[in-house]
């Protein structure tokens, strides 16, 4: 006798976490934390309230567990590029390229972290997961700078913080300011051409920052980006 879809979650708490993540996912970025109900998550992954308060505890703790998720999958994403065996400089444009890709195909994390904002982050400071998480990706940066420091290839010492985030502002603003934006300029900003140069435009931007002379105003030897606090860090939404 074939098993229900009920007996299968329930012989595969896993998977089951797994479909309630996807489909909260939905909900959240769709609703944001005050709009989305867990009742109508309950029914899309046909299980219920109780199993969901069950393995995440509340509303919030579902929320959050779906933030975690998300900031996990880009820097998963960082970490399988293997950015320390490839010469600086092409290891900053697959890093640039990777962001660009991921925000574009992935506008739930976008609203995600636009909703968490608007929170002024305060379920992400709960997440000791999510500081340890943005840690990874400053230190990435950093090394990347640091070694094109040493051959030559990049003459700023740059923050790798302020690096991070002038990758992420332009990416991110494609997708979260994409239909005002639009609207205002009747551009679509997924338009392949027009996707094609952005990429190369926010590449072109950072390799060019890095490569002019520091002539003060940038991070000296001794102000040398470290990675934020664990703190700190989770204090504002990083992307």
């Amino acid at each position: 006798m074939a098993k229900s879809a009920k007996d299968t979650r329930r012989n595969d708490p896993e998977r089951t976490r797994e479909d309630i993540l996807d489909v909260a996912t939905e909900e959240f970025s769709e609703f944001g934390l005050s709009g989305a109900r867990v009742d109508s998550i309950a029914e899309k992954t046909r299980t219920s309230k109780r199993m969901i308060y069950y393995y995440y505890g509340s509303k919030e703790g579902l929320y959050l567990a779906v933030l975690e998720r998300a900031y996990r999958k880009i820097r998963s994403l960082e970490s399988d590029l293997q950015l320390a065996e490839i010469p600086p400089e092409e290891a900053l444009r697959q890093l640039i390229s990777t962001t660009f890709d991921h925000d574009e195909q992935n506008p739930d994390f976008v609203r995600l972290v636009s909703i968490e904002n608007i929170h002024h982050a305060m379920h992400m400071k709960r997440s000791n997961e999510i500081a340890d998480l943005n840690i990874s990706v400053i230190r990435t940066i950093q090394d990347i700078v640091d070694r094109g420091l040493r051959t030559g290839v990049f003459k700023r010492r740059a923050d790798a913080i302020d690096v991070h985030m002038l990758i992420s502002a332009f990416c991110f603003f494609r997708v979260s300011n994409r239909y005002t934006f639009g609207t205002i300029f009747q551009r679509d900003l997924s338009e392949p051409a027009i996707y094609g140069r952005h990429k190369m435009m926010i590449t072109d931007a950072v390799l060019s920052y890095l490569q002019s002379d520091d002539k003060g105003g940038n991070a000296s030897s001794n102000d040398k980006a470290e990675p934020p606090m664990r703190s700190v860090a989770p204090s504002t939404p990083g992307i």
